[in-house]
This record gives C-alpha cells, sequence and structure tokens, in this order.
C-alpha cells in the first residue's frame, strides 16, 4: 500500500487506490502557489473554504509541509478583524488580491476545522502542541468575528459586504459547517488551555434550530447542500441523520453517476458526491459511501484531477473545462473518512463515541 513519509494513505480497491490518491495530492501541489495559496485551477481564483479542503487534503497524502504553507498563506491574508474575503487571485505580493471583498461567514469559520485536522494529523504530541500554539491566534480571531455576526435568534448571518451591510437571512449548510468549526475550535481551545464554552454553547444552539426550527433557515432545499450538509457535520446524527439522508436519494442521486448540484437539473459534481460519501460514512453507512465515491471515477482525469460536473446524458463537462483543487480533496477526504486512514480521518465520523479521534 502507498505511504508517503510514513503514513499510509487512504486505499479502496475498486473505488480508489492509494496510488490515485497520492496522484490527486501530486496534482494539488502542482496548482500552490510559492506564498501557499491552492487555486481552484493554475492562475484561477482561491476561496478559504476550499483553500482549505485542499490543505486537509495535503495532510491525508502526507504532504505536511505544503498543508503548513497553505495555512501560513491565510494566516499572511486574515484580515485584522478575523475574517477573509471571498475570493482572491494570483499577484506579486504573496496573492493578497481580492477579488470579490464580501466576508462569507462559514468561509470565515472553516479554518478551524482544517486547522484542527492539521493539529490532528502531527506526527507527534510536541508537534501536535506545535500546530496547536501557533494557529490559535488565527483561529480564535476568526470564531470570534463570526460569532461577532449574530442575528437576534442567535444563528449567524451567511455573509457581509466590506461596509458592513449585512445579509438578512441564516444558511442551512452554513450553519451546519459553522457548528462543526466551532466545535472544532473548542477541540483546538482546549490543546492552548483556552476556554471555548460559549463556542459550544452556541453550537448547541445552532444544532437545536437545525432539528427543531427549519424555518430559521433561507430556503435552499433545491441544492444538494442542503440536504447533506446536516448530517455530514454532525448536526443530525442517528436515526434523524439517516432519515434525512434516505429522504433526499431519490431527489439528488442519479444511479451510477453520482449527486446532483440542484435537484432540477442533471448536472453531476464530483464534490457533491464525494460529500455524499461522506455523509454517508458519517452515520457509520460505509457501503453506500464507497459507492458513491466510485462514482466519482467518471470525473478523474490522468493527473489526478477531476472535472468539477458532468451534465448527463451526453456527459458535457460543466463548467467547460474547469476541473477543481477542491473537488480532488473532496475525494481524498471522502476516502480517508472511509478507511480511517489518517490520525484525523473521525473529523467527520459520527458513528463513534469520540468522533474526533482524541
Amino acid at each position: 500500500m502507498t505511504s508517503h513519509k510514513g503514513l499510509v494513505l487512504p486505499h479502496l480497491p475498486g473505488v480508489i487506490t492509494a496510488d490515485e490518491v497520492a496522484a490527486s495530492a501530486g496534482h494539488l501541489v502542482s496548482l500552490q502557489r510559492p506564498s501557499g495559496m491552492i487555486p481552484w485551477f493554475a492562475n484561477g481564483h482561491c476561496d478559504p473554504w476550499n483553500h482549505v479542503e485542499s490543505a486537509m487534503a495535503l495532510d491525508i497524502s502526507g504532504r505536511a509541509a505544503e498543508a503548513e504553507l497553505a495555512y501560513d498563506w491565510l494566516a499572511h491574508v486574515q484580515r485584522p478583524d478575523g475574517a477573509w474575503h471571498n475570493y482572491y487571485i494570483v499577484d506579486h505580493d504573496g496573492d493578497r488580491s481580492i477579488s470579490e471583498r464580501k466576508l462569507d461567514t462559514n468561509v470565515c469559520a472553516y479554518v478551524a476545522t482544517g486547522v484542527l485536522h492539521h493539529v490532528l494529523c502531527a506526527p507527534s504530541d510536541q508537534e501536535r502542541d506545535r500546530r496547536a500554539q501557533q494557529r490559535w491566534p488565527m483561529v480564535n480571531a476568526a470564531l470570534s468575528w463570526v460569532l461577532a455576526q449574530r442575528r437576534s435568534d442567535g444563528l449567524v448571518l451567511w455573509a457581509v459586504e466590506e461596509d458592513d451591510c449585512p445579509w438578512d437571512y441564516a444558511l442551512l449548510t452554513g450553519t451546519s459547517s459553522i457548528q462543526h468549526a466551532l466545535r472544532c475550535g473548542a477541540v483546538l481551545a482546549n490543546f492552548c488551555g483556552e476556554d471555548a464554552g460559549e463556542w459550544l454553547q452556541v453550537a448547541d444552539h445552532m444544532c437545536d434550530a437545525i432539528n427543531a426550527r427549519p424555518d430559521s433557515f433561507e430556503d435552499k432545499s433545491r441544492w444538494a447542500m442542503d440536504w447533506y450538509y446536516p448530517v455530514l457535520t454532525g448536526a443530525l446524527t442517528e436515526s434523524a441523520a439517516a432519515a434525512r439522508l434516505a429522504s433526499g436519494w431519490d431527489t439528488f442521486i442519479m444511479d451510477g453517476l453520482g449527486t446532483r448540484c440542484v435537484s432540477d437539473e442533471p448536472w453531476v459534481t464530483a464534490s457533491e458526491t464525494a460529500e455524499t460519501a461522506l455523509a454517508f460514512a458519517a452515520i457509520g453507512d460505509v457501503d453506500t459511501a464507497s459507492q458513491l465515491l466510485t462514482w466519482t471515477q467518471d470525473h478523474r482525469r490522468d493527473d489526478g484531477s477531476y472535472w468539477t460536473g458532468l451534465v448527463h446524458p451526453e456527459r458535457i463537462v460543466f463548467p467547460d473545462g474547469e476541473h477543481t483543487s477542491y473537488t480532488a480533496a473532496a475525494v481524498v477526504l471522502a476516502a480517508d473518512s472511509i478507511c480511517q486512514s489518517s490520525p484525523a480521518s473521525s473529523l467527520f465520523r459520527f458513528d463513534f463515541a469520540d468522533p474526533f479521534n482524541i
């Protein structure tokens, strides 16, 4: 089985091999800028959420130095208030140029998930503590900014314009991801001897809304992410999680092909398919998760990258010619969750008593 610097890579015969995981990691490294930024594709734009996803895939694949560099870039471009802009582009000043200035709360919170993942992948307790202490200020600032964007009912607004004019609604997918990020941040705080009790209280409040007050969120039910994300992030568990995944299967799954990005189009995206696999793995249904991940092979290219999406039945690549870093990263994360290969592989698994594997 392929390993990199002593780390055993995910290996699922008939689904994705360790060599294929290594090739996908190599593709991500080929995209990474000297600054550490990982764009969607060569010379393309970068958003911090998908950048973090790619960094996690690098850690899973034994590319710790490149993952470290990715978090260095995030620290370099973080705003003084703790947030990040939505899109950055390549420049000659550390890739700091901004192409979309919106501040998205989920994008900013996700760094906590990535940093905890990076910390758990450390090869020793000493290195774990170093990583935690090094990245704590960045995570603390980011989550503090996110919680400052709460509306009167305690839920976090989706986004804020740079002039501080916020949207007036919360999103189910974003809230699900943020509550998970807050829990990851709380684990990181524990490593650093800090108190994050408020973060856990807010995360619990968000889960209450997800489970009992679905009308608290803007209706985005057309999108597959609103179907599976409450399960992927542990906001729904056990019978409620299984029921939710079962209820959306016929709407969003094209059998043998993958997950529709939106319910009313025959457009299958490999990232949503891999994330659906993560959701099934989260509740311990690794057989369905593996089946879903098998279907992403239709998107795989010879260099280890993946077409973002295919429109069926014609198999038209859409967006035209696009193969994205975050798509390859999502496949690697799903494979790791199914195989339980890396030290951070339980981060999205809620069939265990301790999903953070600490």
